[in-house]
């Protein structure tokens, strides 16, 4: 199987950025205890404070899967959603050149 690739981003509600961060920091602790998990990077825009982008590469779909299901995202799902502007974008990609 191939490494799948994920892009999310996450706006926070006026007024709720810090919150919104700090649970977006406790979730990227936990996924990192996920042994199919290659990388999850929180990144936050600098001009615009409160738009996050994860970055997430994992071994495979099967890894996706246990994410998807895992007790700490329903946790941190739970957490966020009276903190956010709108619903968090997901997107699935493919490389298509670097490393």
């Amino acid at each position: 199987m191939s490494e799948v690739h994920v892009f999310a981003t996450v706006s926070a509600a006026a007024g709720k950025e810090d919150d919104l961060r700090a649970a977006l920091v406790e979730l990227v602790e936990a996924t990192h205890t996920e042994p199919g998990v290659l990388h999850y990077i929180l990144h936050e825009d600098p001009k615009k404070l409160g738009n996050f982008y994860v970055f997430e590469v994992y071994k495979d779909q099967a890894a996706v899967d246990a994410h998807m299901g895992s007790a700490h995202l329903a946790a941190a799902f739970a957490k966020a959603g009276p903190l956010l502007a709108g619903a968090p974008s997901i997107t699935p990609t493919i490389v298509v050149a670097g490393k």
